[in-house]
């Protein structure tokens, strides 16, 4: 999969230390990984969970932290919609950043 931006998962970990090495080996999994549908995600992370409009919200490090992204399948290409803190995640509406 190709992931559109990494930089968005950098800038958080320089402000939250605890989530670099999550999200880098999310990253790496996420990079090397081959989702061509929904259920390929679940089957590899159970707690993902599935929204609409081909959005997956992934539990990081515990779930301390929230890694909201969109895929477009065909393309095989993801695009972090929102990283941030459980807290932080509350107040967004996932299905819609």
């Amino acid at each position: 999969m190709r992931i559109i931006t990494r930089k968005a998962l950098s800038t958080f970990w320089d402000k939250h230390a605890a989530a670099e090495a999550p999200l880098k080996s999310w990253f790496h999994e996420a990079n090397q990984g081959s989702w061509a549908t929904p259920q390929d995600i679940k089957d590899k992370y159970r707690n993902a969970s599935i929204l609409g409009d081909n959005r997956v919200v992934f539990n990081i490090k515990g779930n301390d932290y929230r890694l909201v992204v969109k895929i477009h399948y065909n393309t095989r290409v993801v695009y972090i919609r929102f990283v941030g803190t459980h807290d932080e995640y509350d107040k967004i509406d996932a299905e819609t950043i």
